[in-house]
């Protein structure tokens, strides 16, 4: 892998490896690492993101954790992370200037393990490229907003409240809000 250089968009940069637990639920998607997600090998590295925030709120992850143990944490609750791009050009961390996208093979990745019961895009363009791979599997996705701080279109409780998507279905004998917290209780919390 080249250094990443925020100056030269003609060297292919390479994403980061999925982060996965030994079943999924629940495969979370985006478009390509940003710039500082990239230095810092980390997914959602940019403290301005919303991506951990969204997790601290829906799975009591506290964002401050170190990455290793947030990654490991979200894991836990069966959530996959990875990226429809494996490679590509890109100057800054826009979607909009991806340029020779290499795709990841998401298809090989979903049959090392049962289907998960959601495929989620963190952002359209996430949503877009994956749509270009037709892949042939039966599970339900939904493109959710972007927590990229590029996306001012929903404030966070909007946000947060379109993510729950991804929370385990309540079981019937359990009340659902002993499973996550209540967006009654949202404003309180940010």
């Amino acid at each position: 892998m080249h250094p990443i250089s925020s100056g030269d968009s003609t060297r292919p940069q390479t994403g980061l490896p999925p982060i996965h637990g030994a079943s999924i639920e629940v495969l979370i998607l985006g478009s390509f690492p940003g710039r500082q997600s990239l230095q810092k090998k980390e997914y959602y590295g940019n403290p301005r993101n919303q991506f951990w925030q969204i997790m601290d709120f829906l799975f009591q992850i506290d964002r401050r954790l170190p990455y290793v143990n947030r990654a490991s944490l979200l894991a836990g609750h069966g959530i996959a992370l990875w990226d429809v791009i494996s490679t590509c050009c890109r100057q800054g961390s826009a979607d909009s200037r991806i340029r020779d996208p290499v795709f990841n093979d998401i298809m090989d990745f979903l049959s090392s393990f049962p289907l998960p019961r959601l495929i989620v895009f963190n952002g359209t363009s996430a949503g877009r490229y994956y749509r270009q791979l037709n892949i042939p599997v039966s599970v339900p996705y939904e493109v959710l907003p972007s927590t990229s701080p590029a996306n001012t279109r929903y404030p966070l409780s909007e946000k947060v409240k379109r993510w729950e998507i991804i929370l385990p279905p309540p079981h019937p004998e359990k009340k659902q809000a002993g499973n996550y917290r209540s967006m009654r209780n949202f404003r309180k919390i940010t």
